[in-house]
């Protein structure tokens, strides 16, 4: 049986497409290692230039990326990235608060540090892969008790929705879960959102939003790390 019947067996669906970006072959050959221990991943190609490495796999389901590329910081390219719709991980080196919120304000759906183990970085790609967040230490640690005058006010209303936002998969789950409708939900969202923009600090996307909120002490990292349980409580039974 091949990698991909394998991982098809284990989980009833194809395996996730991984490719790595970066310049140091030691790190591809450990990081391609590292994922190989899990079935449920398959690396399809790998390089140190963006887009050669998505020439050789367009369908991609996350792009592991290095931030600096040959001596260069490489934010603007991971805007671009994200901005085409690839679903792109950062894996850095470069751990201060400001360089990881960064990356998720440019669209990382999550950011590694290269010091943190196999286990992050594998559960943090299949995270990645179906959309939900995921809080390895380094940026739990950077962002956490990071006091700040321009915090916004969220209401609790608007926090209970972000955090089981966060937790789940969908604002439909949320809705379920807080009797409300979806659009209700979306509202709470948005308004956090714009409370953001107004304090200067904007979060476009779910990743920045998280880390804002994790940054402020609204949602605290091992809060996140259960929502496998509220994703299993609002799967419908077959």
């Amino acid at each position: 049986m091949d990698a991909d019947a394998l991982a098809q067996s284990v989980t009833g669906e194809p395996p996730v497409g991984v490719s790595i970006v970066d310049d140091h072959p030691v790190v591809v050959d450990g990081v391609r290692a590292w994922l190989a221990t899990e079935p449920r991943l398959r690396v399809l190609a790998t390089g140190d230039d963006p887009d050669e490495v998505l020439r050789a796999a367009p369908e991609v389901d996350v792009v592991l990326l290095d931030l600096r590329l040959h001596g260069r910081m490489v934010l603007d390219k991971l805007a671009e990235l994200c901005a085409a719709g690839h679903r792109v991980v950062v894996y850095s080196e470069h751990t201060d608060p400001a360089t990881m919120l960064a990356a998720l304000d440019a669209g990382a759906v999550a950011f590694l540090a290269k010091h943190e183990g196999r286990e992050h970085c594998v559960a943090t790609v299949l995270a990645a892969a179906s959309d939900r967040p995921y809080v390895p230490p380094a940026l739990a640690g950077a962002m956490v008790g990071d006091p700040r005058p321009d915090r916004p006010a969220l209401s609790d209303k608007e926090r209970e929705a972000l955090l089981l936002w966060f937790q789940s998969m969908s604002k439909a789950s949320v809705a379920r879960r807080m009797r409300i409708s979806e659009h209700t939900v979306k509202q709470y969202v948005d308004r956090a959102r714009i409370k953001y923009t107004r304090a200067g600090r904007p979060a476009k996307t779910k990743a920045a939003l998280l880390a804002r909120a994790i940054e402020d002490g609204l949602v605290r990292p091992e809060d996140i790390g259960i929502y496998r349980s509220h994703a299993d409580a609002d799967r419908p039974t077959p």
